[in-house]
């Protein structure tokens, strides 16, 4: 269920591309993953990279911090190991929005398993702290650890996609989203997209299905990939065919988080630092 907030849209639709606004708290220095909210009008979802706490953040399209949300990790001392993507989408409950956060880097490919939390997308509220319950996934690759900064929810078929980061050829993997609390489960190896560059300027960084499943972006360091899905077709499915490159999208610094706007008509690009600016870039069909 895609709750579409009537001025929220009206506001994307009048934007202009370019910078929107700046990353104004100072515990906001290392932005990794980003979400447009289905429930809170002008609000969006971030995460900090490796070394934060078991916590993500919600700030407005200015930058400014609102609620820092916090929750119980897997893992003793700061809960994650390295979260590097948030995505928000359908779930369990009919009519419920979700958060989705990916603990998912793995720089070396040593972890034995990778994690996913889900969260009830929390509603807007004045307090600037709070704790929110999570449901945790336990995630193994088919075919070996894997570094991975991208996770996307496809509300058509109720699935959640991750795809490898430094592979010559990346793999896209995909697991059910009617998962319980504690859950342990084999990702399905969907199959691999090869996109030309060279190593680190083509990794995948981040991506997005848009909130009623019919398009789909991924984003490296370098360029911004666009899909348009076609009828019952799956997400990888749709992805086999060559992208259509943003041209009107200009790479600045470690750009490491991407969102689709709530219209779809236009995404969101962050990068990691204090005071870093977010972008808005119109799509290119």
């Amino acid at each position: 269920m895609f709750y579409q907030c009537t001025a929220y849209a009206q506001l994307d639709s009048i934007r202009q591309d370019g910078i929107i606004g700046r990353l104004s708290s100072p515990v906001l220095n290392e932005v990794s993953g980003m979400a447009v909210s289905r429930l809170n009008k002008n609000v969006f979802y971030v995460h900090n990279d490796s070394g934060d706490s078991s916590r993500f953040f919600a700030i407005n399209s200015s930058g400014e911090l609102l609620n820092t949300h916090f929750f119980a990790g897997k893992f003793n001392n700061l809960g994650v190991l390295d979260c590097e993507d948030i995505a928000v989408g359908t779930g369990p409950v009919k009519g419920q929005s979700y958060v989705y956060l990916a603990d998912i880097g793995d720089n070396f490919s040593w972890r034995p398993s990778i994690q996913v939390y889900r969260f009830a997308e929390p509603k807007a509220s004045k307090q600037k702290t709070d704790t929110v319950k999570t449901s945790v996934l336990d995630l193994t690759y088919p075919n070996g650890a894997r570094d991975a900064e991208t996770i996307m929810i496809d509300p058509l078929q109720k699935l959640l996609y991750i795809v490898s980061k430094r592979d010559d050829s990346v793999g896209v993997y995909s697991s059910p989203l009617n998962f319980a609390n504690s859950d342990k489960v084999k990702l399905k190896l969907c199959g691999k997209l090869f996109f030309e560059g060279i190593k680190k300027k083509k990794w995948i960084v981040a991506g997005d299905i848009s909130p009623d499943g019919s398009e789909v972006l991924l984003k490296s360091l370098e360029h911004v990939y666009y899909w348009k899905r076609k009828g019952s077709e799956t997400i990888y499915q749709t992805m086999q065919r060559s992208p259509l490159i943003q041209k009107n999208f200009i790479p600045h610094g470690q750009q490491e988080a991407i969102t689709f706007s709530p219209d779809a008509k236009g995404y969101y690009v962050m990068s990691e630092g204090v005071g870093t600016p977010i972008y808005y870039y119109t799509l290119e069909k």
